[in-house]
């Protein structure tokens, strides 16, 4: 424990520099600021700045939005409240006669919400008592000094994704998919090796034509005819050799290079399969896609030629290297001088090459981001005539990406050139040195020929492997995003020792359930018994942690705090697939697969017979719609169920329901999208999906919900009422009040109705 700085300059760090000298003005002799709350939203909701401030003698504040400062001195019975609803959080002042104060604000300001509520209680005690104020030491972040939440663990600062560059040692990772091919990657290198060695006679045997045959018949001798046929069978065998070799070598990693790159893009997708929701709900769909697609595609040919081509350029190099030495050390050492200036360039582009390509990859995301965005939601731009604003949005990331690729080019353009300068430069000097040894009588013409020859693939291979530098580093970004998936660990893990999941009676159990998206708590202490075929109704504004608590009993989410039960044990001990086949969902906007009506009926059981798609059918009072169609259960249905009304869709999804024959049934706002006619028959539908299940159902319309056994009221992530509806009505409590605002809700709409067809009469 330590004594707080009680002063103003201590606590600047809290006070926005906008409000410092207008509360410097509020303040008298001698008093600090301890605390401050910046508030962003008025009492309408509109966004305002207020600020609310604690000092060692009283509570100062301005409203969003207003000029007149108020002020509250401590005194007994006074307290701070905050709390949390629909995203907006509540700050409000209390004393023994009622409320004195509220003040709104977005969830950005929370954390200075917490700190100063928190605040409160021991300087109000302070000031009550006469004694010094003490507060223990601020739980803050060990890296970077953010003050933190008490219960929060991570930084939400130092947690941040940053954007490293990837290295190109990521490629060696590659090797855990190539390892189950390490004897036709064997039989592949060997084959290069002894094709490259192919590539290396011809050159050998231009010196002795060169000096036994052509510069003797120049001098006047005749042609030896035996010699020239040696020779040249000697160069086609050569050259047909290296033909075969080459063909089984490209033949062979081209096979092996596509089974690793569909390996890859397999293993990434069941991967993202069994990630969490909470995965995806921070990533966007046309990203994901171009991993699996684009960027699995260019790690494949990668590894199907770029890393063939540059293995074969190194074998060659290092061949040529010392057949020169072996013919000349003296002129192989001038024919190799460029090699260091060369490999300093690469070294130096590498690294802008490496960052540029990750940016690359990024920016292409964001393009493909916007396809994803708009294609699926085609209908609702055209509905708001918005087709010019996505074409500007697709126009804007287009340019994006080409600025990003033109820096780039800006990098390799200059590369490129330069490569190829000096290698023409390292030719011709190689022509100067030789001739100069052939006036000395140090080497002959044919040898010459042969360096030069020589020289010329060797300077070839060289500039092609500069080239592939930046091929290189487009496959280490690609593969870094590639491992970001296959790194990320699921928040919802597998059991180690799964326990056996046999005969499901249906009894859940949630003890002190709490869960937290992010910093912001969303349920807290919910404890709640649902008896085997028993059917409850979840009820309450939006925003009280109602969907949260069904994806944490469907395991899509786990718990931060307390335990769920199956029939007595933890749900957090099955398997996930395993505890999953147990429940049935059906949700407020159902999403259908493109295929025909059977295959999406049967998409939880799918080796189910036509008789039993048409009995889920039947129940589910689908069946006559179906047969209207024009191919009956084997007609089409679009992307996303296009072609069905909402009604249709949502009865389709309750027959997939039916079929599984679940014991445990969600049903999450099942009808609150279709008209009344269409409620009735969904409603029939639901009744039989529900007989002899535990039904978890949460509806708006709290009419659809008397049918439930209980009904149980949530608020601000909480249980706060229980019981059947009657018993709740006689309370008039929490859902009493709930249902005669919907119900005035009603009867406003009814008279809106009725007085407009009125008017329009």
């Amino acid at each position: 424990m330590i004594k707080t700085q009680l002063a103003l300059e201590s606590s600047r760090t809290e006070l926005p520099e906008v409000w410092r000298s207008e509360v410097q003005n509020q303040l008298s002799t001698g008093e600090n600021v301890l605390s401050a709350l910046e508030v962003d939203l008025d009492a309408k909701l509109h966004f305002a700045k207020g600020i609310v401030l604690l000092t060692e003698r009283r509570i100062m504040a301005r409203a969003p939005g207003q000029t007149v400062w108020q002020q509250w001195a401590y005194r007994r019975g006074m307290s701070l409240k905050l709390h949390d609803h629909a995203g907006v959080g509540h700050l409000e002042l209390f004393d023994e006669q009622g409320r004195l104060g509220a003040w709104r604000f977005t969830l950005g300001q929370n954390l200075q919400a917490l700190r100063l509520s928190e605040f409160f209680a021991p300087v109000l005690d302070s000031h009550l008592s006469g004694q010094p104020l003490v507060r223990e030491e601020e739980h803050a972040c060990p890296t970077c000094k953010a003050p933190l939440e008490p219960d929060q663990e991570e930084c939400p600062i130092c947690t941040k994704v940053v954007h490293t560059p990837p290295s190109t040692w990521t490629l060696f990772r590659l090797w855990r998919f190539a390892k189950p091919y390490r004897w036709p990657l064997l039989a592949g290198f060997l084959l290069m090796l002894a094709s490259t060695g192919a590539h290396m006679i011809p050159p050998y045997l231009s010196m002795p034509l060169m000096d036994n045959v052509l510069i003797p018949y120049q001098n006047g001798k005749p042609v030896d005819t035996h010699l020239v046929f040696l020779y040249m069978s000697g160069l086609t065998a050569s050259a047909v050799l290296a033909w075969v070799l080459g063909w089984g070598k490209t033949y062979v990693l081209a096979l092996v290079s596509e089974r690793i790159g569909a390996d890859l893009r397999t293993t990434t997708y069941e991967h993202l399969l069994r990630l969490s929701l909470e995965y995806f709900g921070g990533k966007r769909t046309g990203d994901l896609m171009s991993r699996i697609g684009s960027e699995s595609d260019r790690i494949c040919v990668f590894l199907s030629l770029h890393l063939l081509d540059f293995a074969s350029d190194c074998l060659m190099i290092i061949m040529t290297g010392v057949i020169l030495f072996t013919i000349d050390p003296w002129l192989a050492i001038v024919t190799l001088a460029p090699l260091p200036f060369i490999a300093w360039l690469i070294h130096l582009v590498r690294d802008r090459l490496r960052t540029g390509f990750e940016k690359i990859d990024r920016v292409w995301g964001e393009v493909t981001n916007v396809l994803a965005d708009t294609i699926p939601g085609i209908r609702v731009v055209k509905a708001f005539a918005q087709e010019a604003r996505e074409a500007n949005r697709f126009r804007t990331a287009n340019k994006h990406n080409l600025a990003v690729n033109d820096r780039l080019n800006k990098v390799w353009s200059l590369f490129s050139p330069t490569v190829s300068f000096l290698t023409e430069l390292g030719i011709l000097v190689i022509w100067v040195f030789g001739i100069w040894q052939v006036s000395k009588s140090h080497i002959t013409v044919g040898v010459l020929t042969a360096f030069v020859t020589y020289s010329t693939r060797f300077y070839g291979r060289l500039d092609s492997m500069s080239r592939i530098v930046s091929v290189t580093q487009k496959s280490a970004s690609a593969a870094k995003r590639i491992f970001d998936i296959l790194d990320h660990v699921s928040s919802v893990p597998e059991p180690a020792n799964p326990a056996k999941l046999e005969k499901v009676e249906g009894n859940i159990t949630l003890r002190e359930v709490g869960f937290r998206y992010g910093n912001r708590a969303v349920n807290r202490g919910v404890s709640l018994d649902i008896k085997a075929g028993e059917m409850i109704g979840l009820v309450g504004h939006s925003g009280s942690g109602k969907s949260t608590l069904v994806n944490l009993i469907c395991r899509f989410y786990d718990v931060a705090e307390g335990a769920i039960l199956l029939d007595g044990k933890d749900i957090r001990s099955f398997a996930v697939s395993d505890y999953r086949r147990n429940i049935g969902l059906v949700l407020q906007e159902p999403f259908l697969f493109f295929g025909t009506i059977a295959e999406n009926i049967a998409y939880g059981k799918p080796d189910a017979t036509r008789a039993e798609i048409i009995a889920a059918a039947r129940a589910a009072h689908a069946h006559e719609f179906i047969l209207r169609l024009p191919q009956g259960y084997d007609s089409m249905v679009g992307e996303r169920g296009q072609g069905l009304s909402g009604g249709e869709r949502q009865r389709i999804s309750i027959a997939r329901a039916l079929l599984i024959d679940p014991r445990i049934l969600i049903l999450d706002e099942a009808t609150a999208s279709v008209d009344s006619e269409t409620e009735k028959e969904i409603q029939k539908a639901l009744d039989n999906l529900v007989a002899g299940r535990t039904t978890i159902a949460i509806a708006h319309r709290l009419s659809t919900l008397q049918r439930a056994n209980r009904l149980v009221v949530m608020d601000r992530g909480k249980v706060v009422e229980e019981g059947p509806h009657d018993e709740l009505m006689a309370k008039e409590g929490a859902y009493y009040r709930l249902y005669q605002a919907q119900a005035r809700n009603v009867d406003t709409d009814l008279d809106d109705t009725a007085k407009k067809r009125y008017d329009d009469n």
